[in-house]
């Protein structure tokens, strides 16, 4: 990962020496947000990223461009239960915060239509597991809520890969879907074996200035 990060970095300088147009822009929209590999029954959360960006265009098929954004990631979980005058229902919601950085290589297909791919390195900003359990037993019922800080039980940095396309509306104003798949076990939990990824769709609508 570190030889494809070094990698994007040079085809940046590189751009940068060649760019024929440089345009800084905003984005911002909806996060689809899971945790695959040794996890059960996670279920998708709904979240948000924000950031800018600067598209550096090195010819008219193809541009880099570097992004920091802001991601609401994570997952929920949920289980329950009921039998004849007992019942028992728990959620929890595990949100991660992380600061993003995409080194995006873009690849124009038409002048509107933009294939795009490239690594990211994420920084965990926060972490919690926001927990709510109602139980009910002849009729008795009890309940509880409250979050936990969870960031010492995960690693601070994470890797990643995008995959995604989009298209441009105008010349300043566009829209994307992209996939992240993360190649980074977060999990740091003392004497845990589980391997735990990110995976977060993001859908975008953006302005280059």
């Amino acid at each position: 990962m570190k030889k494809v990060l070094l990698s994007a970095v040079a085809i940046l300088a590189f751009g940068f020496a060649n760019a024929q147009d440089i345009k800084y822009g905003a984005k911002v929209g909806l996060n689809v947000a899971t945790l695959n590999g040794d996890v059960e029954d996670a279920k998708s959360l709904i979240g948000a990223h924000l950031g800018g960006f600067v598209e550096i265009k090195i010819n008219e098929k193809f541009a880099f461009q570097p992004e920091l954004l802001y991601s609401m990631q994570g997952a929920k979980s949920e289980y329950s239960e009921s039998e004849p005058d007992y019942s028992y229902s728990e959620e929890a919601k595990y949100k991660l915060g992380y600061l993003n950085v995409p080194l995006m290589a873009k690849y124009f297909a038409t002048d509107k239509l933009f294939i795009e791919a490239g690594p990211q390195i994420g920084f965990l900003m926060s972490a919690k597991n926001e927990f709510k359990f109602s139980e009910t037993f002849m009729g008795d019922t009890e309940s509880a809520s409250g979050d936990v800080d969870i960031k010492d039980n995960l690693k601070s940095i994470d890797f990643g890969l995008n995959f995604g396309l989009g298209y441009e509306f105008t010349e300043n104003v566009f829209a994307s879907a992209r996939y992240n798949v993360g190649l980074s076990d977060i999990n740091d939990v003392q004497g845990s074996n589980d391997k735990i990824q990110n995976g977060v769709l993001q859908v975008s609508v953006g302005y280059k200035f």
